[in-house]
């Protein structure tokens, strides 16, 4: 948590402050004006926005007589701004609502950890591990408000955020912009990886049951006075602003049940936990009333919550949770009929009683699966998408961009789907004039806005739009459909240039620009911007959509074009291709990048060649997602283009890292390890690391039959893959004469950076993964010389995402799972670490049916399967487990049946004892307690025939095989 430094102070660019030692005198004209500026009606800037002012002077960096950029300093001036800015906060009274609509999350993160540092929450603690009932109330108070804003933040960080509209480019403001989104994202990152830890900590607040206190500007004031003059008056239990016990308990709940809300999505039964605390909020709310909390709560979202929750934790017997129309939807999606959940969307179009936002939802779930290779799932989104068309329609909002992409291209069983849902959603006998309206209005646009008379005539001839327009209005539409007509066939013909299409006559800027976002044929994107630019020559059209993106290194050079029009059409030529790329939509974006690429070729070669390289990128993609995934290989002349673009040598022409990437892994993943490691020319190695690291992976795969040969390049992989994981060391004289070690986060000796080295390894299949990592483990160096310069955090971050990434490859690798379960383990995740210690021995025994080869149990991971269980309290399975190693350790066994808090089935386990003397110790044990019923069945468990001590050692082995079998099939059961 905060008490995390590295993290957090990498991601502020802020040291922590410690409480200014200065006398109140020296900063009592700052005080005086801020208290003024607050009293004021409707002060200007609001006092929200002076914490980002206070904070931004604070955080500064300086620069030293060198020119050199240094850390803020830890001065006074800087200590007085951070003061100021948490009495501001004080001020709000610590309202996380107002805080979190106002203030970014860099700022407001730098704000809650001043609080924990002038709070005196102990550096380098984690708020786990600390007791809240020991704490002083201010303290205990501050560490709950940064782990509720943890938590709040990543639930709100999964909430899709509705793009602001950029203004014309300005490189100051776009870098200002993306430097705050690389921030928030580091600082996600950590909250991410603490949130279990901030659940820990909440979940132990709701057992305080006492009030607590929260700074003033009082107490801040007293807190920088001199420290004998506050005498500990800040740390009693009547400082600050009281929050009582029930308020903390109500707004607690509520952010734990958002959390494990948000946790549902990928464990159904944390829906459980989410629901217990809506509803405890709801009592608290009930009980004390929503007016008298400190901390207001949104009722709206909180019943939204309990009623989502209540339809995911029904039963399917439930036969009045089923009568509601959410509970089938559930029932429908989660059991694949999705016939019956079109007809509920169908139904409910007349009584209209499913919320816009939960219609979207479901509509999202559905494209998802459908992107996940459901194919049969795209009529079903039409579908959906339909249904909310019209339901939009007849409540007036506006027709979602959804609806016009899937209707780009209309088919005759498209438009009987549509007028059938029109028919259905209107009662046209006891509609209002205003639904019929609507209806009429929606079919006449759409009938403007196709191309095929064909489809036109279908509409017009249907009964639902004989009886909503008169004779007039359909006289008057049909013929302007006919003059339009002309046109239309015009814009269809094949043409062999892209120069010779006419353009169109002009019609709406806004239409024009709505049909110029959803296009994707090359030839209408030209006609439509020939329109635009004859309406207006102010315009800059390539920036209408936030969605058109091209990399930094195209932008500068096609923003560069002097003609307006041909700018305009080569930046979003080049971004709907990219987009079309990147969502899998290959033929489109051929079809955008060939038209771009012929129109760059009469005026730029620079732009010309960027194009090429493009091609070849999405050729690449387009064999790895066909004919590359039943393992055909790629056409020589492609290899070549591949060769090609590594050896190119033309000058001033901007690249993108991310071909060179593709490129290497191409070869290395289609084994072209000949060319990697002997026709590549040398000064190509030596310039590009992507070259240089796959020439090192495809010579050590390639020599690995030699052991010496493999050994000594394993050793040159081995020594760049730990110089990308090192950190650089620099020493700094501080103030007082003394030498100080700053320990950078990355050192920039290395080929690559840490994520670009991740980046690439996903890049890479099943055969070049596992033939590096898994088989060979002997061919790498034993030792590491500078061990002290390696950045082990670096290296745990790149080993857990290998390893994920390479379970999604191969999940039933046992190797890659034993691996994952020490992670988990190493990081006391103890019941995900028993999941994959017992995935990794079902997969290989045919789910415990036959014997786990010892080499994948071995002593060590059996003794950290018990620790595991020890640390879980499940004592009982700890004793079992305890047989399993090669020598039964007794001692563990014992001390763990001596405890009797313990959280697993206890005396239900006895069956799968085999050991005599552990069934003896658990008989005398019960007697000692009384246990009379625990002793017989330990008894009943002695007296097993099979268990005599005077069988023959086959038999006892088989006993032993057969309760290893069944206990390790009850584990997988419980912790899968």
């Amino acid at each position: 948590m905060s008490a995390e430094a590295a993290d957090r102070e990498a991601a502020t660019s802020s040291r922590p402050c410690t409480p200014p030692q200065t006398s109140w005198f020296e900063f009592v004209l700052e005080e005086a004006l801020l208290e003024q500026h607050l009293q004021k009606p409707s002060p200007d800037p609001p006092p929200v926005q002076l914490i980002v002012q206070f904070l931004e002077q604070a955080s500064k960096p300086s620069v030293n007589e060198q020119n050199q950029v240094q850390p803020p300093p830890d001065n006074k001036r800087n200590r007085i701004l951070k003061l100021l800015a948490l009495k501001v906060a004080a001020h709000l009274k610590w309202d996380l609502d107002v805080l979190e609509k106002s203030l970014s999350v860099p700022v407001l993160n730098m704000l809650l950890n001043e609080l924990l540092c002038i709070s005196k929450v102990p550096p380098g603690t984690k708020h786990v591990d600390v007791d809240l009932s020991s704490l002083p109330p201010t303290t205990a108070m501050a560490i709950l408000l940064y782990n509720r804003w943890a938590i709040r933040t990543i639930v709100q960080s999964s909430f899709p955020v509705k793009q602001v509209k950029p203004g014309p480019p300005q490189l100051n403001v776009m870098n200002q912009i993306q430097q705050e989104k690389e921030l928030t994202e580091n600082i996600l990152k950590v909250l991410k990886e603490q949130a279990a830890d901030s659940i820990l900590v909440l979940e132990g607040a709701l057992k305080l049951n006492k009030d607590l206190y929260v700074h003033t500007i009082r107490t801040l004031d007293l807190l920088a006075m001199e420290p004998g003059m506050v005498n500990g008056e800040t740390e009693s239990s009547t400082a600050g602003l009281k929050i009582s016990a029930e308020e903390i308990q109500c707004q607690v709940c509520y952010d734990l049940g958002a959390i494990y809300f948000q946790q549902g999505s990928t464990n159904a039964a944390v829906h459980e936990k989410a629901k217990e605390k809506f509803f405890r909020t709801k009592e608290l709310i009930a009980k004390n009333g929503s007016s008298s909390l400190h901390f207001t709560i949104d009722e709206e979202r909180l019943a939204g919550y309990c009623q989502a929750c209540e339809v995911l934790t029904s039963s399917s017997d439930d036969a009045s949770q089923q009568a509601t129309p959410y509970s089938q939807i559930h029932s429908c999606m989660k059991s694949g009929k999705y016939q019956d959940l079109v007809k509920i969307f169908l139904e409910d179009n007349l009584t209209l009683s499913l919320p816009e936002q939960f219609r979207q939802s479901v509509l999202r779930e559905l494209f998802q699966k459908a992107q996940q290779g459901n194919d049969a799932l795209d009529e079903v989104c039409f579908k959906v998408c339909v249904c909310n068309t019209v339901c939009d329609v007849l409540q007036g909002r506006i027709i979602d961009i959804q609806f016009c992409q899937l209707f780009l291209k209309p088919s005759k069983e498209k438009i009987d789907f549509l007028l059938e849902v029109c028919s259905g959603s209107i009662n046209l006998e006891n509609a209002s004039e205003e639904l019929k309206r609507k209806m009429a209005a929606f079919l006449k646009n759409l009938c403007l806005g196709m191309e095929d008379l064909q489809f036109v005539f279908m509409i017009s001839s249907h009964e639902l739009f004989i009886k909503l327009l008169k004779d007039d209005e359909r006289k008057l539409l049909i013929e302007q459909m006919r003059k339009r007509s002309p046109r239309i066939n015009l814009c269809t013909k094949p043409v062999t240039s892209f120069y010779d299409i006419p353009a169109s006559a002009s019609v709406n800027i806004g239409q024009l620009e709505h049909q110029l976002i959803l296009s994707v044929d090359p030839w209408r994107i030209r006609q439509i911007l020939i329109e635009l630019h004859g309406m207006t020559s102010e315009r800059q059209f390539w920036t209408i959509s936030n969605k058109w993106e091209v990399p930094n290194v195209y932008g500068n050079v096609i923003l560069g074009i002097k003609d307006s029009l041909t700018r305009d059409l080569v930046y979003i030529l080049m971004a709907k291709g990219l987009h079309c790329c990147a969502i899998k939509d290959f033929v489109h974006a051929k079809q955008l990048f060939a038209a771009c690429l012929e129109l760059v070729t009469e005026f730029s070669p620079k732009l010309r060649q960027v194009m090429l390289n493009e091609m070849l990128l999405l050729d690449i993609y387009t064999h790895e997602a066909g004919a590359g995934v039943s393992g055909e290989r790629p056409p020589s002349d492609l290899i070549s283009r591949v060769r090609g673009y590594l050896e190119m040598r033309v000058p001033d022409i901007p690249l993108r890292q991310v071909i060179a990437e593709e490129c290497v892994a191409f070869l290395l993943n289609w084994c072209e390890n000949e060319y990697l490691t002997m026709q590549v020319p040398l000064p190509l190695v030596q310039t590009n690391p992507y070259v240089k690291l796959g020439q090192l992976l495809a010579a050590t795969c390639k020599e690995l039959p030699g052991p010496k040969e493999s050994r000594r390049t394993a050793k040159d992989l081995w020594e760049v893959v730990v110089q990308i994981c090192s950190v650089s060391n620099q020493h700094k004289r501080g103030n007082d004469g003394r030498v100080s070690l700053i320990k950078h986060r990355e050192s920039t000796l290395g080929i690559m950076y840490r994520s670009e080295l991740l980046s690439f390894i996903k890049k890479l299949r099943e055969d070049i993964v596992n033939d590096i990592a898994a088989e060979h483990i002997s061919i790498w160096p034993s030792s590491i010389p500078n061990l002290q310069s390696v950045d082990f955090e670096a290296v745990a971050i790149t080993v857990k995402e290998l390893v994920s990434y390479a379970l999604t490859i191969n999940a039933n690798n046992h190797f890659w799972l034993i691996i994952q379960a020490d992670i988990y383990f190493a990081t006391n995740q103890y019941s995900a670490a028993l999941h994959y210690y017992l995935q990794a021995g079902a997969v290989c025994s045919d789910f415990f049916n036959k014997m786990v080869p010892p080499d994948v149990y071995t002593d060590q991971v059996i003794k950290r399967m018990i620790k595991c269980c020890s640390l879980l309290n499940c004592h009982t399975q700890v004793a079992i487990l305890c047989q399993f190693l090669r020598e039964v350790d007794y001692k563990t066994a014992f001390k763990a049946l001596q405890e009797q808090n313990s959280h697993d089935a206890m005396d239900s386990y006895y069956e799968y004892i085999w050991d005599v003397t552990i069934l003896e110790y658990l008989t005398y044990l019960h007697h000692k307690r009384g246990e009379t019923d625990k002793r017989q069945i330990a008894i009943k468990a002695i007296g097993q025939t099979e268990l005599n001590a005077s069988n023959p050692e086959e038999v006892l082995q088989l006993a032993a095989q057969r309760r290893k079998k069944k206990f390790l099939q009850a584990m997988a059961k419980l912790y899968f």
